[in-house]
């Protein structure tokens, strides 16, 4: 919509424009240049919004204030409306269809997976987030492990003076939660200062039904046992991010980041059980209860620089970083067990003391030369460290005397080291554009179990050197651009996280344990895919994607007791399509449709029995936005997920629908929002398993996802605009990884 002030706007960006060097075609954006001045655009009123999404043709972009609930959500809950993006029970990420992604904050990694990623993701605000990047196939640029990534990007107003916004965000379903944010920036000449602060309260649920059979080798019943687990947890974090941009001179600028994240989580875990004879009759029951309190102190340092030799987009960049990651968790357990008329059977008390420390340090330079005729060369070079101890005590409790038991404690300790150097190539022509890239990755792991008077010490060292390969190919349809196809082929790795080599025995109630396994090795696939793409209206990609060596998480089934750990099998693929559909049937209605239609197959053996399955999965994501007024907007999305596989686990259908309303104030600067999530609390997992020896169950499992949210908004500070260059995050580190 073409309006009177966006002209008048565009007149002055064009004036700006005119008095500075014009920038090559391929030229990244730059940072804050040495001189500034401020033009004040009081009187223009912008009426244009950004969309929702932005398909480019290496990535998808999601601007995450047009999402009406983002400020009433954790960033986990903003991920999981994501078009997209998939988030399972156990909080894993996946990317159309494809999971072990990647997650990275401003371009760095955050060494983290599973639930702790979930635990950290969750405790940045809605409010924080200023855009998504989905990147399904990585270039040779960034870390070769991961099977996709997806950038999260924190909001940095790009405007003179002192500017901010704040959200403040609250949730009700069965518990309340609430989500708050400022965020501020500074701009002033050569300096840059910015901060994101953000609080988070959240309390939650979890209800789990088990319904495990066991059988002889003939296949007749021999027991039954039904359980039923109850979490209820409260979790409260602060996350603050404090950094500065300096422009040294104009062609130079230094950064620095801080960044604390602090987390306490308590919780209570309850379970009661029967244990059922071949013809049902009751033989016991059982019940227990875990009091769990953990703490996290997360702490990072960066240090950034980009340096451009010429205004031809020859450029180096380079980053130093160091993390450190400290958790404390604490855990009473008793449990029970009880004759079928009510007699105390057996009780017993325990302890878990698990004190863990993580050190990351990462060095990474890039270095980006243009060539003649549209032409373009990068290297670089990428240095980690990580040293992971991990402490887990158990002890028997007796009243109030606790000893340690030997045994059943470990004290793990995990050193790795990854050099990495990449070379990357690109070149385009009047509509055929190509991109190749070979990145070397050599990884040196030593794991060390330390024994004491009851457990042998043990320790293993594993040193690999890996050639990851990525090519493109595009081509222009049309003079115009308007029609797209692509092709496009890539080698990844999947690294076991920290957390699945250790091979402590962890309890969770009397029938169910989890563990490591320090012999896991990395996990690789490769793909190949053809994308089309029609403007912003539509774009598909069909691809084939081949994995070996599959890190699976498998369950063993030995008596009545499942124990959880992972292994690594045969090999699987799968065979994707996705379609996705942009436009404004209306002038007040914008729609996203998504639709995935994929194939997968797994073929190996788990402990004494085969796997082979193929299972055929559908996924919809529908998204609608209305402009009712200047003033008034609203959004009504749904999710629809067919059956699914995930490990020895199928899941049954099911569907969620969302929605919200938005209303504009304080001339545009501020915002009320209401928002819902899944409408009829249809999001329920119904599992069953496969390939269990002698043995099969079945799992319904919900939480607090039907919610109604209310948000307020504001934004602050002088409406100017900055001449300065607008600059990049920082070009650091894409690595952060794998804590589980």
């Amino acid at each position: 919509m073409k309006t009177t002030s966006i002209i008048l706007l565009s007149a002055l960006l064009s004036m700006q424009t005119m008095a500075q060097t014009p920038a090559p075609q391929n030229k990244p954006a730059e940072k804050v240049s040495e001189k500034a001045k401020d033009i004040n655009l009081n009187e223009v009123v912008i009426q244009s919004k950004k969309p929702l999404i932005v398909q480019e043709i290496d990535k998808t972009v999601v601007n995450v204030e047009a999402m009406i609930s983002a400020a009433a959500s954790n960033t986990l809950e903003v991920l999981e409306k994501t078009p997209g993006v998939s988030i399972n029970s156990n909080g894993e990420i996946s990317l159309n269809g494809r999971s072990g992604v990647r997650v990275l904050i401003d371009g760095k990694n955050t060494y983290m997976s599973g639930q702790d990623l979930a635990a950290y993701l969750k405790s940045l605000p809605g409010g924080n987030l200023d855009k998504i990047e989905l990147i399904d196939n990585p270039s040779a640029k960034y870390d070769a492990s991961g099977n996709a990534i997806i950038n999260i990007k924190l909001k940095k107003n790009r405007i003179g003076g002192f500017t901010g916004n704040i959200s403040a965000g609250a949730s009700l379903g069965r518990y309340a939660r609430n989500n708050d944010a400022v965020n501020l920036n500074y701009n002033h000449k050569k300096l840059n200062l910015f901060a994101n602060l953000g609080y988070n309260h959240e309390k939650n649920y979890r209800k789990d039904h088990f319904d495990r059979r066991f059988f002889s080798e003939g296949g007749a019943l021999i027991s039954t046992v039904d359980l039923q687990n109850n979490l209820v947890y409260k979790d409260r974090s602060l996350n603050a991010n404090f950094g500065l941009d300096y422009s040294a001179t104009s062609k130079t600028v230094y950064g620095l980041i801080f960044n604390v994240n602090k987390g306490e989580r308590n919780g209570m875990f309850d379970y009661e059980s029967s244990d059922f004879d071949a013809n049902h009759q009751l033989e016991r029951t059982g019940k227990g209860d875990t009091k769990a309190k953990d703490s996290r102190t997360n702490i990072g340092f960066n240090f950034n620089l980009q340096h451009k030799f010429d205004n031809k987009g020859k450029e180096l960049s380079a980053d130093i970083n160091y993390l450190n990651y400290q958790s404390k968790g604490n855990q009473a357990l008793q449990n029970f067990t009880y004759a079928p008329e009510g007699a105390l059977l057996g009780h017993e008390k325990f302890r878990y003391v698990i004190p863990a420390g993580i050190d990351i340090y990462t060095a990474k330079a890039d270095y980006v030369h243009p060539l003649k005729n549209k032409a373009r060369f990068e290297a670089g070079f990428k240095s980690s460290v990580v040293d992971n101890d991990n402490l887990n005590e158990f002890y028997n409790v007796n009243d109030a005397e606790q000893t340690i038991d030997n045994s059943k404690s470990n004290h793990f300790k995990y050193h790795e080291n990854i050099n990495a150097v990449y070379l990357n190539g690109q070149k385009s022509w009047k509509r055929l554009g190509v991109q190749f890239g070979l990145r070397t990755e050599n990884t040196l792991v030593r794991g060390k179990q330390l024994g004491n008077d009851a457990v042998q010490g043990s320790a293993f060292t594993k040193n690999y050197t890996g050639l990851f390969p990525s090519a493109y190919i595009s081509y222009k349809l049309d003079s115009l651009g308007n029609n797209t196809l692509g092709l496009m082929a890539v080698r990844r790795i999947s690294r076991p996280n920290y957390q699945l080599l250790n091979p402590f025995l962890f309890y969770r109630d009397q029938y169910s344990y989890t563990s490591g396994n320090p012999l896991l090795n990395p996990q690789y696939q490769s793909r190949i895919e053809l994308k089309y793409q029609h403007k912003q209206f539509l774009n598909m990609g069909l691809s084939y994607n081949k994995f070996s060596n599959l890190i699976f998480q498998t369950t063993e089934a030995v008596n009545d007791i499942f124990t959880t750990r992972p292994k690594n099998i045969a090999g699987g693929f799968m065979l994707l399509l996705n379609t996705t559909v942009s436009t404004s049937p209306a002038e007040w209605w914008y729609l996203n449709y998504t639709a995935r239609l994929s194939k997968i197959g797994m073929n190996g053996r788990v402990y004494t029995e085969n796997l082979h399955f193929n299972v055929n999965i559908l996924r919809l994501e529908v998204n609608n936005y209305f402009t009712i007024s200047p003033t008034w907007s609203a959004e009504l999305g749904g999710y629809y997920a067919s059956r699914d596989m995930n490990g020895q686990t199928l899941t049954k259908g099911m569907y969620r629908v969302n929605g919200g309303i938005q209303k504009k104030i304080l001339k545009g600067k501020g915002s009320v929002r209401v928002a819902f999530d899944d409408l009829f609390h249809s999001w329920i997992y119904n599992n069953q398993s496969l390939s269990l020896k002698q043995s099969e169950y079945f799992q319904t499992s919900e939480s607090d996802t039907q919610r109604i949210s209310f948000a307020m908004t504001y934004r602050f500070g002088k409406d100017t605009f900055a001449r300065k260059r607008r600059h990049n995050n920082n070009a650091s580190d894409e690595e952060k990884g794998r804590i589980d």
